[in-house]
């Protein structure tokens, strides 16, 4: 079966342009327990040298070896918390980034890595390589793991499209959502063999989600990674 894409897209993409500081609320919360963590060994290490200064013996003051040492442990802990401040904000900063170039994806074709399709508006599109023509086998499985419909091709050489016009195989319109799919090749003797396969669709929306920018194809949500290429 097959069918263009033709996906109209909602409108909006609100989350998609977060302010900075919306960014930065999502940084890992252990990234921020541990510079707190250190941060408070810096003030107890700071007050500990203070005490032991003001309490030392007139006559017998600290040997000058072991306070360059501990100076040298103290300027240590303060470059390590100006470390850690300094690439929280560069985090903050590449979020913000990646949310900006996301955002101008909304509207548009997309191709992701995933082993799911998105039905928008009752059509799909699964893309596949093969090196020789050869017999094909495509399936598309249900959230329950159902199977809904199969297509048996045979390939040409090189790149190819499969595209689902959202019918089961019984010929009943299936519901826009995300659906399983596998693309599996017949080879001599009965062997079988997985072949890799990105899908198209349109994005509908980018979104912050704890600090990974992910991008959203009707019901189907992906890591900004898994982006292969946008049309136009």
């Amino acid at each position: 079966m097959s069918g263009s894409i033709q996906s109209t897209m909602a409108a909006g993409g609100t989350s998609s342009t977060g302010s900075t500081s919306s960014i930065g609320s999502a940084i890992s919360q252990t990234g921020t327990t541990a510079l707190g963590s250190l941060s408070s060994n810096f003030s107890d290490f700071l007050s500990m040298l203070m005490t032991q200064l003001q309490n030392q013996d007139p006559s017998s003051p600290m040997d000058s070896n072991q306070f360059t040492s501990e100076l040298v442990q103290f300027s240590s802990v303060e470059q390590q918390i100006n470390t850690n401040s300094n690439l929280t904000q560069l985090i903050q900063l590449t979020q913000a980034s990646q949310i900006e170039q996301s955002a101008s994806m909304i509207g548009k074709p997309v191709t992701v890595t995933s082993s799911q399709l998105s039905l928008q508006n009752g059509t799909a599109a699964v893309n596949f390589n093969t090196t020789t023509a050869e017999p094909v086998a495509i399936a598309v499985y249900n959230s329950a793991g159902a199977q809904v419909q199969t297509a048996a091709l045979t390939s040409s050489v090189g790149a190819n499209t499969w595209s689902w016009n959202g019918k089961s195989a019984t010929g009943a319109s299936m519901p826009d959502g995300p659906y399983k799919v596998t693309v599996t090749a017949l080879g001599v003797n009965g062997a079988t063999s997985q072949v890799p396969f990105t899908v198209t669709g349109k994005a509908t929306s980018v979104v912050n989600n704890a600090g990974t920018v992910q991008v959203q194809m009707g019901g189907l949500t992906l890591p900004f990674s898994a982006v292969d290429s946008v049309g136009s």
